[in-house]
């Protein structure tokens, strides 16, 4: 069954011609609406804002947008690999017993975007390169290879921890019927992008009575509508109304856990960074990090005549020019 291709743009609602700006208004919208915290249906949400996070990632990343563009109409022509029913994905390695096809669901990533942009999880080295072919009398005995799939998680799960459930198909030989594994997955807290979730044992199986490789989950955060990730901390805008920056206010922010309130100082200037301590993601030393917010500055893009007016009278009161710093 040939790989289902997947249409970013569409997801998105976005045209082929949007600006990088266009795409990352369209994903945060989308992506507020369809959180899994927030949306009705919770089920039909999370699948949907995977969908979305997906695309995101591919026409989010120049040079990940520029490889899909390029693959037009053409795209089948590239495909390698293929899929299950159903859309799972697969791992394809090579094993003393020939080549073998895994197949994954419970990732979070469609087999298009593990085919194209997973990163190559095809034909993993063993576990113990140094193992060698015996003589003639011995038996031939070569230890499985490992298997690799990207895990999509949410800043939420990164935050608290969670359980993901994972299933790996493995197909039979010999005639032998198809093989399921259901894994129950520990997400620990803290956990951080390209980290790897390790099961160990559950890879390729050994010839020879050799031991079997490991499956590795490799951990991807999963893009966030308001904040972006620098190890333990989060980094998210917070936009003020000129007169908001000059006067100061208590501005409503977003965080992990719900709402706050984060008091702006009066004279803050456009570009300032304001801290909310330890509501980021955990440290290693079980602490959490921090979230800055950086400060910008928005103005109305219509303005009524009354406003107008109290506008150019206050050009004419004060005495702040901006080009010379008084």
């Amino acid at each position: 069954m040939a790989v289902k291709f997947q249409d970013y743009y569409e997801t998105l609602g976005v045209a082929k011609t949007a600006s990088a700006d266009d795409i990352k208004q369209a994903f945060r919208k989308l992506a507020r609406l369809y959180h899994p915290d927030v949306a009705k249906d919770k089920v039909a949400g999370e699948a949907k804002f995977k969908e979305i996070n997906e695309s995101y990632e591919v026409l989010g990343d120049p040079e990940k947008r520029k490889r899909y563009d390029e693959l037009g109409s053409h795209w089948q022509d590239d495909t390698q690999g293929s899929s299950a029913p159903g859309g799972a994905p697969r791992r394809r390695t090579h094993s003393p017993q020939g080549e073998t096809d895994f197949e994954f669901s419970g990732t979070g990533f469609s087999d298009f975007f593990e085919s194209f942009f997973g990163g190559g999880r095809d034909g993993f080295g063993s576990r113990h390169p140094s193992a060698s072919r015996p003589s003639d009398n011995e038996s031939f005995a070569q230890p499985g290879r490992d298997i690799e799939a990207d895990l999509l998680v949410t800043l939420e799960e990164a935050l608290r921890g969670a359980l993901r459930k994972v299933t790996l198909r493995r197909p039979g030989s010999n005639g032998d019927a198809d093989r399921t594994n259901t894994y129950q997955v520990h997400i620990p807290a803290g956990v951080r992008e390209g980290q790897r979730i390790r099961l160990a044992g559950q890879g390729s199986a050994g010839a020879g009575g050799a031991s079997a490789g490991d499956l590795y989950l490799r951990v991807r955060l999963a893009r966030h509508p308001d904040f972006s990730v620098q190890a333990a901390d989060l980094y998210c805008d917070l936009n003020l109304a000129p007169w908001e920056a000059v006067l100061g206010v208590q501005a409503k922010i977003p965080t992990l856990d719900g709402q706050t309130s984060l008091r702006v100082p009066a004279g803050t200037a456009a570009g300032s960074q304001l801290r909310l301590r330890s509501l980021g993601l955990p440290r290693e030393d079980k602490t959490r990090g921090d979230i800055y917010a950086t400060v910008r500055i928005q103005t109305p893009a219509v303005v009524t005549a009354e406003e107008r007016g109290l506008w150019e009278q206050l050009s004419r009161l004060s005495p702040f020019n901006p080009r010379n710093g008084s």
